[in-house]
């Protein structure tokens, strides 16, 4: 096992690090910025190590004070966690020659399906049905004009080295491509440092699913699939598992075709197989070559700290995992608590928090990083902590979510709680009859 881990990393998914180093008795390194000094990841690391300024440029994304932390530190591994550098495959490979264990797959792995514009290429040779667009990085508004009348609009101008809704943006006409086109690449510049970009056909009214897999090279398992379909602006806001509208036929289909194509790939560790969902038909929308924030969704439900296994994986080169080791049980719904205020557009509300409360009791878990006292900058995610509920059915687990959100208490910020109360409450949520686009066209406010 790994002497000591950086953590490459700030937030709720920097203390799920830590706290999953801690039951493994591995010491762990925290990086910070100079406004994260006084934060919770930097409270329960072992160690913590400043590398910049507020500005992600100068710290997360400072690959140079990162492996200074790491060499400084004496850190045998780095777990990545998820946005920042954790798709970044050069960063993978710097690791890799620093003789310093990259926890995630190789960077030639990450290369290949990171990046979006390789994953649909490498999933369309493997047999998977792909989203028409782009082959490739977009490198001039000719050609952006050529692809999108070629599909038809409205299309997707996506980040290749992104997620998360970073560097995404709708084109409706041809007349709104060129400054989209614009933007999106200054997004991903700033948020990946990678201004590339491709295009895909928008559909209109999808789901999103996913699958969540677990691989050692030789061995690939999943651990069912999530619906992602409640988004504002292709950010996730409620994710679930199991899918409310698959049947079990297409459901085994999905997941035995996903383990078949990961099974190709020579990946090491956790990944997300994205899918978009349209009348019936799936279509490979990108992999996420890292944990992802819903991940607890699958932990809960299949009984696997996914964490760990990562851990155990990249330090062991194997995992002591079969797929019947993996036992499915009840339904499981995560809510993400962001500090952002609905009623005013979810304008980011950074502040201090002087009250917090936090919900417990049966099959209620809070993944976060949020305490009495603690400063919400506006430099980063607005991500302050998650609520995942299960239940025996879908019913009990939303039923369980709305005694918890009534629990819940934030003073000093405002939060998405109130509208996740109206969203368990809406007849379509209930019946699940919703699609990404869904909460867009709803009046909450």
């Amino acid at each position: 096992m790994f002497k000591k881990i950086l953590v490459a990393n700030r937030g709720e998914i920097a203390v799920r690090i830590i706290r999953a180093c801690k039951e493994l008795n591995i010491p762990t390194v925290a990086i910070h910025s100079d406004v994260d000094s006084d934060s919770m990841h930097v409270r329960l690391a072992d160690e913590s190590i400043c590398v910049g300024s507020h500005k992600p440029q100068n710290s997360y994304l400072n690959i140079a004070s990162i492996m200074s932390a790491a060499d400084v530190s004496g850190a045998d591994a780095i777990h990545p966690g998820y946005g920042f550098l954790s798709e970044n495959y050069r960063f993978a490979e710097i690791v890799t020659k620093s003789k310093i264990k990259f926890i995630g797959p190789s960077a030639e792995v990450m290369k290949k399906m990171g990046d979006k514009i390789e994953a649909k290429i490498t999933a369309k040779k493997l047999g998977l049905p792909v989203i028409e667009g782009s082959e490739g990085n977009i490198n001039s508004l000719d050609e952006a004009k050529k692809i999108s009348s070629n599909i038809g609009y409205p299309i997707l101008i996506k980040a290749a080295a992104g997620g998360g809704g970073k560097g995404m943006k709708l084109v409706n006409r041809e007349e709104e491509l060129n400054n989209a086109l614009i933007l999106a690449k200054q997004e991903a510049k700033k948020y990946f440092a990678d201004e590339s970009v491709y295009i895909e056909k928008y559909f209109e009214n999808p789901r999103h699913i996913e699958v969540q897999i677990l691989s050692d090279k030789k061995t690939t398992i999943h651990l069912g699939e999530r619906d992602c379909s409640v988004q504002r602006k292709h950010q996730k806001l409620i994710e679930e598992s199991p899918s409310p509208v698959l049947q079990e036929k297409v459901r085994q289909d999905l997941l035995d075709k996903t383990v078949k194509m990961v099974s190709k790939l020579d990946y090491e560790g956790a990944g997300t197989v994205e899918f978009i969902y349209d009348k019936g038909k799936f279509f490979f929308l990108e992999m996420n070559t890292r944990i992802q924030v819903e991940h607890p969704v699958s932990e809960i439900r299949g009984g696997i700290d996914i964490v760990k296994e990562q851990i155990k994986i990249a330090s062991k080169g194997k995992t002591s995992l079969k797929q019947s080791d993996i036992n499915f049980r009840g339904h499981v719904i995560e809510c993400r608590i962001n500090a952002e205020d609905p009623s005013k557009n979810f304008q980011p509300s950074p502040g201090t928090i002087n009250v917090c409360h936090q919900p417990s009791g049966f099959r209620t878990r809070v993944d976060g990083a949020i305490f009495q006292g603690c400063r919400i900058t506006p430099y980063y995610d607005s991500l302050i902590c998650k609520l995942i509920c299960q239940g025996r059915d879908r019913e009990e687990a939303i039923q369980r979510l709305q005694r918890c959100l009534n629990e819940f208490v934030i003073e000093g910020i405002t939060t998405t709680i109130d509208l996740h109360k109206k969203i368990l409450k809406h007849k379509k949520f209930i019946s699940s009859d919703f699609d990404v686009n869904w909460l867009m066209k709803e009046t909450f406010y």
